[in-house]
């Protein structure tokens, strides 16, 4: 019998974990330097979470959800999202209570959702984020970009479109709500199944939906922007001087919804121009969602963050051709011509390593010619060759393997001449 990985999801082997290692490397960077320490929540919580944060109008609640029951009778769920997480931790924790607000976090790890595979789109994926909770200054909404767009800058991309909308307050949205049920109600029998079930529910996702994306009343629809009232308008023309201020060029789109309930005022999603990415362009979404940890439970805490999948952005490095700079280097490689040179072999490269020294042997029982040529395959900087005469010296040949040029070293001094030239 035979086991493959299961559909939608995927091994990252040796070769590729390096490039997401260094993209986490970036990530982890910038969230020190914008103070957004990690807060690591489980793979899964209460279902309730997130039919209650998430929203019960969402394709995510409604189909992508991988939901199961425990041994107690308990509905759980692989969490689909970092928000709603962070959001009850943030409440459990008491986290409103800190001096300093709002409190700055960020996550990075798997999420679950059951959709369709595709490139760049899988079941298990993973998703980096950041959220800032306890504050509703526009000026933290603008860092929540920045930082966003400096993940993929940071990575290489330059064929990058930030997209911004503002969903208004909850008068706003009510308002809008109505105006959207009066537009679709008419023709609504022209709609797929779930945008029918969507018009009462929450009309806003008709916007959004892939299916309908073409149909004209789309594109005629009321637009939101057209609600704002006085404070939810301000609040925009805030967010965006910020953003004029940090030099960050930004294109207003009156269409952008967000797949999630929660979000309200701020929204953005960042995309790929790249010629070649494909049909999907989004990299990244995000904005804020003032009322969300009232939702479950806790105080008036205004929130903002993002979400983005490292799948992704690895899809949009590929499609502008930039290559990261991997630091996967080996600086030596030990021939042993014995077995005493092989137990030798095996102390000096414990020694190599405790200092640092990116060091191999070995392991195939290969002769003297087939190990050179795995050295040579491993692109290995530096070989020392391993014999009698080696060992009765206690002393050997360090051989540059770009110039092929050899020098002589003891074995005491074999640690600072490798330290010395790496």
């Amino acid at each position: 019998m035979s086991f493959k990985v299961p559909r939608g999801t995927q091994d990252i082997l040796p070769g590729e974990s390096e490039k997401w290692q260094k993209i986490e490397g970036i990530m982890r960077h910038l969230c020190h330097v914008y103070r957004y320490p990690e807060l690591r929540t489980p793979m899964f919580e209460s279902t309730e979470l997130f039919q209650r944060g998430v929203g019960d109008s969402t394709d995510i609640v409604q189909k992508e959800m991988y939901t199961f029951e425990d041994r107690g009778g308990r509905s759980l769920t692989l969490r689909p999202e970092g928000t709603a997480s962070i959001s009850r931790s943030y409440v459990e924790h008491k986290m409103y209570g800190y001096a300093d607000q709002p409190v700055k976090v960020s996550y990075l790890g798997p999420m679950f959702r059951y959709e369709r595979s595709q490139k760049g789109r899988y079941r298990q994926f993973v998703q980096f984020g950041v959220e800032a909770i306890g504050s509703k200054d526009p000026a933290v909404d603008a860092e929540v970009i920045e930082l966003a767009m400096r993940v993929y800058q940071e990575a290489g991309l330059k064929h990058l479109k930030l997209v911004i909308n503002s969903l208004g307050d909850k008068e706003v949205r009510d308002a809008h709500r109505d105006a959207l049920i009066a537009h679709f109600e008419p023709h609504i029998g022209e709609f797929c199944a779930d945008c029918q079930k969507r018009l009462q529910q929450n009309p806003l996702r008709i916007l959004d939906c892939k299916v309908d994306a073409a149909n004209p009343l789309i594109e005629q629809a009321p637009q939101l922007t057209n609600y704002l009232n006085e404070e939810s308008a301000a609040y925009f023309d805030q967010v965006k001087k910020y953003l004029d201020a940090l030099g960050i060029d930004y294109v207003v789109d009156p269409n952008l919804v967000r797949g999630l309930d929660y979000y309200n005022h701020t929204a953005f999603e960042i995309m790929s121009t790249a010629e070649g990415f494909g049909a999907i362009t989004t990299l990244c979404g995000g904005g804020r969602y003032n009322g969300l940890v009232e939702e479950i439970g806790g105080p008036e805490s205004p929130g903002i963050g993002f979400g983005m999948s490292i799948e992704r952005l690895l899809l949009a490095l590929e499609a502008e051709e930039v290559a990261l700079n991997i630091e996967n280097d080996l600086d030596l490689f030990i021939v042993a011509m014995d077995e005493d040179a092989k137990l030798k072999a095996v102390e000096l490269t414990s020694s190599f390593r405790v200092k640092g020294i990116a060091t191999e042997i070995d392991y195939a029982g290969r002769k003297m010619k087939a190990q050179m040529k795995a050295a040579d395959r491993l692109n290995a900087k530096y070989v020392i060759v391993l014999g009698g005469s080696e060992l009765e010296e206690q002393a050997a040949n360090v051989k540059n393997m770009e110039t092929g040029d050899q020098e002589k070293v003891p074995f005491h001094d074999l640690v600072n001449y490798l330290l010395a030239h790496k």
